[in-house]
């Protein structure tokens, strides 16, 4: 009996979802290095997409709760930017669909690479029911304080919902708004909602530091994105702070020459 190539056998394995299905067995008697190797590859892709099946399923955890209680339009609020010195904050606030499989492998922005990010942020935008942005910029933010800037992004993104919404979940923080809403330790990490927007609003914060960057390429903030790095704080020594752009109200950007 002429045995099948490893090639087809990979081929075959790749229509495999499950390790109960009896192929396993089969296969097993195969000696071939090849197809042992095959096996193995194809065995850790099925446990590593159980593992992603069932991270997504726990992080629907609050949103399934809610709709269960009638909520309908429930949108998930986190911010990005609150520690830089330079630049805005940015917040989002994502309304997702109940079908959330399309969405599989969304995760705190911070655990994702730059490319995952990108990805995940158009397909976010593309299948959520509604999604807002809300920008308050560095001068903003030294008149008021971080604080207050940041709920005020987030209640900026909230009215730039098409949609209105009709409960609110937050990461770590609750804002002014007759809305009912939630405060999540640790919520882009256990919301999908909150996590959507975790990368919406980091992603589109990316995107102004790297337009800044054309400006004032010195600062590197398309690699600080506003950061204190050892490179910024160089550059802050050297040129000084950028007025429209820095936070004079942050140290130690408040010690220096101001640039414009």
């Amino acid at each position: 009996m002429i045995k099948r190539t490893i090639k087809a056998i990979k081929e075959d394995l790749q229509e495999i979802e499950s390790l109960e299905d009896p192929i396993w067995q089969r296969l097993s008697q195969d000696s071939r290095k090849g197809v042992q190797q095959a096996i193995k590859s194809r065995k850790r892709q099925i446990n590593e997409r159980i593992i992603l099946a069932e991270n997504h399923h726990k992080m629907l955890h609050y949103e399934n709760a809610l709709h269960e209680q009638g909520y309908q339009w429930i949108a998930g609020l986190d911010e990005v930017g609150r520690g830089p010195l330079a630049g805005p904050v940015v917040a989002a606030a994502v309304i997702l669909p109940t079908d959330h499989e399309l969405l599989m492998g969304v995760n705190d922005s911070k655990q994702l690479s730059l490319s995952q990010r990108e990805q995940f942020a158009e397909l976010i935008k593309q299948h959520a029911l509604a999604y807002g942005i809300g920008v308050v910029d560095a001068v903003d933010i030294d008149h008021m304080n971080i604080l207050q800037a940041t709920k005020q992004a987030m209640t900026k993104a909230i009215d730039q919902l098409p949609i209105t919404a009709d409960y609110l979940l937050l990461d770590a923080m609750d804002i002014d708004a007759s809305i009912p809403q939630q405060s999540i330790i640790k919520g882009d990490q256990r919301s999908l909602s909150i996590a959507a927007a975790s990368i919406l609003a980091k992603v589109y914060r990316d995107h102004l530091m790297i337009e800044y960057h054309q400006q004032y390429p010195e600062y590197q903030w398309d690699r600080n994105m506003g950061y204190g790095t050892a490179a910024h704080l160089q550059a802050l020594e050297d040129y000084g702070a950028v007025e429209a752009i820095h936070r004079q109200s942050f140290k130690p950007v408040s010690a220096m020459k101001k640039r414009f």
